[in-house]
């Protein structure tokens, strides 16, 4: 979800923490290749001036608060501060609305738009899409596509008259708890394009205007967000495409200072990868420090078995534990996301790639251990050489990535129950961070 931009700054706070010393030249030092990587990303020169500006007024010129380190108190006031920069509260939304979703050409407006639909289907309500996008060639067909997809009503019209479109879903569908508009893709800077906005917002009068904004698109986010916010008066905006680009800092700040606050992200092209927006955890996450809080709430969402998660915890999993834990992390997402989410994970310095080769490993280990009996499942120890032919014939992989999986089994055991299960987890320098920062475990 970070991209380059992520990395740089997690880069940055391995070196503030793992440093030898922390001194005013240090402080100085990493403040300088902070901006820099700001500039990199497209961060306006000014909010990027301002930043560094408060953050080395708090740290070098004021009192050092009682209790910390140069070290942790550089560290706190980072954090702080671009929670600050970026939002500062998560935002949301909730109950019955109308809402017209606008955005660039190629801002994924339209896929947005689903991913709303399952967002408010998830809270008990009733919504709809109505399709207003007749520029782009099969607009109409996708939004009718996710729909059916998630078991949503959509409504198009054959004569391709949006206005009357948008003034005919409202009679249809009053009793609909939300109504969706989906707006064709266009540039505020087109003035006949966003006049004819204008008019669909009055027609419309919608409870929420959403801007939808690409994170890659850089320095041009902050003049269109102003443009679109004149036209038809923007109350939030969601931003794309946050797997994995380097210009998501510049996006993110740029629509913070219009006024409109950052609602929710999208973090991958499936209508679940959509988060709400929270400048706290986006932030932890953005330095490598993870974020716990969304980690547990996605294991909740889709339900792994709490008596699983304490077993290997302990380190007293068996293989059957170990393939339902792989299947319920498959529907968290991505590995590399909830990697980013596990506190301290993003300082590691992990080779490039070797997390979706991991990713590919878990899919193989999968196949391994269905093609075991159930006895192998719960005992593994009873797992010969004889065995292991078998089995690798039976899943279609090879012996050697048959003991590959036995090993990391066996290694993952023992490293829990050197941890001390969860109460080993709370306790040492990670939970003295994560108190300093005010996260709660």
């Amino acid at each position: 979800m970070i991209g380059a931009f992520g990395k740089g700054l997690s880069n940055l706070i391995r070196k503030l923490v793992t440093g030898t010393t922390v001194d005013k030249d240090a402080v100085e030092e990493i403040l300088q290749d902070m901006e820099k990587i700001l500039l990199q990303s497209d961060v306006d020169v000014k909010l990027a001036d301002d930043l560094i500006s408060k953050i080395r007024k708090r740290t070098l010129e004021e009192k050092l608060p009682s209790g910390m380190t140069l070290r942790e108190h550089v560290l706190k006031v980072i954090y702080e501060e671009l929670v600050v920069l970026l939002g500062e509260k998560p935002a949301g939304l909730r109950g019955k609305k109308r809402i017209m979703a606008v955005g660039l050409f190629g801002s994924g407006k339209t896929t947005t738009v689903g991913k709303l639909g399952k967002y408010f289907l998830k809270q008990g309500l009733k919504p709809v899409f109505v399709g207003l996008d007749y520029h782009r060639p099969a607009a109409t067909d996708q939004i009718i596509q996710i729909g059916k997809q998630i078991g949503v009503p959509v409504y198009v019209e054959e004569g391709k008259e949006f206005n009357s479109t948008a003034r005919n879903a409202l009679q249809k569908f009053a009793k609909y708890d939300v109504l969706i508009f989906d707006t064709s893709g266009r540039n505020a800077l087109d003035k006949e394009l966003a006049d004819e906005l204008k008019i669909l917002g009055e027609i419309i009068n919608p409870d929420e205007v959403l801007l939808v904004i690409p994170a890659d698109l850089g320095k041009v986010a902050r003049q269109q967000a102003e443009e679109f916010n004149k036209s038809v008066g923007i109350t939030g905006v969601i931003v794309t495409k946050m797997d994995g680009t380097a210009k998501a800092g510049s996006a993110l700040a740029a629509t913070s200072v219009t006024g409109a606050k950052v609602k929710f992200v999208g973090v991958g092209e499936k209508l679940e990868d959509f988060e709400v927006y929270d400048p706290t955890r986006f932030v932890s996450r953005l330095l490598g420090l993870g974020d716990l809080q969304t980690l547990l709430e996605k294991a909740k969402e889709i339900e792994i078995k709490k008596e699983s998660v304490e077993k290997i915890a302990e380190g007293k999993f068996t293989l059957q534990d170990f393939m339902e834990q792989i299947e319920a992390m498959g529907k968290m997402g991505p590995l590399s996301q909830v990697a980013n989410m596990i506190p301290g994970m993003g300082m590691m310095k992990i080779p490039e790639g070797m997390i979706e080769k991991q990713e590919q490993k878990l899919k193989a280990f999968k196949y391994i251990i269905q093609s075991m009996t159930k006895d192998e499942r719960e005992f593994p120890e009873l797992i010969n050489s004889k065995r292991i032919v078998r089995i690798a014939k039976g899943s279609g992989r090879s012996e050697a990535e048959v003991r590959e999986l036995l090993n990391q089994y066996n290694q993952m055991r023992k490293l829990m129950k050197s941890l001390g299960g969860a109460k080993g987890l709370q306790r040492g320098a990670l939970k003295n961070l994560s108190k300093q920062l005010g996260f709660k475990f």
